[in-house]
């Protein structure tokens, strides 16, 4: 059974995005492209909120995304490659290949997919991310320390939430981004 994995940039003071929503700062050099592709091989199913789902979606809808580079491209196809299931409420359908609705995150559904999955799992979107945390569901929490620190915004971590952690991996990157990996005590 594969691991469920909130994996997630991050400025320096712990936000996904500024009290704007700009997440900008956070975009990734060509090195960490690769790395974030590398890591991902093990990934089988991608675990979206609206959000991210419809930002994530130009890898599949928009050719000139996946153009930019070659790191774009390979990302590109791991991306279009991978399960995805896209939790919401208010989308009335999805429209990338290998894609599924699902109305609402609980233990039920997550515990199928991980059963179903060939590999790990990601949850992605700050929302969505949360609400797995709060459940207790995530088994690693990886950081994409980006050098930036941004005044306040949508945090990386929901508060109220309680998780003891054991660094696993830490790497570095030429532009200054650190990531850092844990595995969640108890799982």
């Amino acid at each position: 059974m594969g691991r469920l994995i909130y994996s997630v940039a991050a400025s320096l003071d712990g936000f996904i995005s500024d009290a704007d929503g700009d997440y900008s700062w956070a975009m990734p050099s060509e090195e960490v492209i690769a790395a974030l592709t590398a890591d991902v091989a093990g990934v089988s199913t991608y675990l979206y909120g609206r959000r991210m789902y419809e930002s994530m979606a130009g890898w599949e809808t928009a050719p000139a995304a996946a153009e930019q580079s070659p790191e774009s491209a390979n990302w590109a196809a791991t991306w279009r490659a991978t399960d995805k299931i896209v939790f919401s409420t208010t989308l009335p359908e999805v429209w990338t290949q290998r894609t599924r609705l699902e109305r609402k995150l609980t233990p039920e559904v997550v515990a199928a997919a991980k059963a179903g999955s060939a590999g790990d799992l990601t949850v992605e979107g700050p929302t969505l991310a949360a609400e797995a945390l709060r459940l207790d569901l995530v088994d690693v929490v990886e950081l994409l320390w980006c050098p930036a620190v941004v005044g306040g915004g949508t945090p990386v971590l929901p508060s109220g939430v309680r998780l003891d952690l054991s660094l696993r991996r830490e790497r570095r990157f030429v532009n200054g981004m650190v990531q850092a990996t844990y595995d969640v005590a108890g799982h």
